[in-house]
C-alpha cells in the first residue's frame, strides 16, 4: 500500500532550493520510500520501524512513518553535495 508524503516544517525549502540534478532524484528516492518505507530506507538508531533514514548519493533524510495514518513524513531532509 502507498503511503501519503507529508514535508515537516522547513523540509520542502531545502527541497526547492537544492541543485538541479539533487532536486530531480530526491524526489525518486522519497516516492520509492512511500511505497515501501521500510525496504526503501534504513533504521535511524534503534530500528523501531518509525524513524527511518533514507540516504542517496546528494540528500540525507529523515524520516517518520505512520503505520496507521499511512503516512511518510520528512522530518530533516539534507543536502549533502
Amino acid at each position: 500500500m502507498t503511503f501519503r508524503l507529508k514535508y515537516g516544517t522547513g523540509t520542502e525549502a531545502v527541497q526547492d532550493a537544492m541543485p538541479p540534478a539533487a532536486s530531480e532524484r530526491s524526489p525518486l528516492a522519497l516516492a520509492a520510500a512511500c511505497e515501501d518505507p521500510i525496504g526503501a530506507t534504513e533504521p535511524y538508531g534503534e530500528d523501531d520501524g518509525v524513524v527511518r533514514m533514507l540516504v542517496t548519493e546528494h540528500v540525507i533524510a529523515v524520516l517518520l512513518v505512520g503505520q496507521v495514518t499511512k503516512t511518510v513524513t520528512v522530518l530533516q531532509l539534507s543536502y549533502t553535495g
